[in-house]
């Protein structure tokens, strides 16, 4: 019984230590200026202020300038495109990372390819995978419904 109760304390005692540890490193994180592993996701802006929008496809022809078409006049969002492959009408830049709270790629390709050439710059961005198939053309309607309903589901857009 009186061994129960030490188990007790000592696991009490751990999990204070671990919690002030992570508190700490938390706070060294921010004070840093980047997030700590496991910390929040969701990005840090200001209730009045847009959410950066940025989507990725691979040559930014047809996707993703169609979902930069969609959401570009929306009052929440602010939307940019680019594409991954060399040949992009407009690549992908380091700026295009920092810029974006949130990134949308068309395919789970794309997102290994911004972890492959922005590493530690993505770490801690969202990014989300739409798992929509290059055959559609710029503005095709049923793309239009597709990027609409994803991106409306994972933002939580009216």
């Amino acid at each position: 019984m009186k061994e129960d109760g030490l188990k007790t304390k000592e696991k009490r005692e751990k999990n204070w230590k671990l919690l002030y540890l992570r508190s700490a490193k938390l706070a060294r994180a921010k004070q840093l200026g980047f997030d700590y592993p496991g910390a929040s996701n969701k990005p840090e802006i200001e209730d009045n202020e847009p959410l950066n929008v940025l989507f990725i496809c691979s040559r930014n022809q047809w996707r993703s300038p169609t979902a930069e078409a969609v959401w570009r006049n929306h009052p929440d969002l602010r939307a940019r495109s680019a594409g991954t492959s060399p040949n992009a009408r407009r690549h992908v830049s380091a700026d295009d990372i920092r810029w974006a709270h949130s990134i949308f790629v068309m395919e789970n390709k794309h997102r290994s390819r911004l972890k492959a050439e922005f590493g530690d710059a993505i770490a801690n961005k969202p990014i989300h995978v739409l798992d929509i198939p290059d055959e559609y053309q710029y503005m095709d309607p049923e793309l239009v419904d597709l990027l609409k309903a994803s991106v409306e589901s994972i933002l939580g857009l009216p």
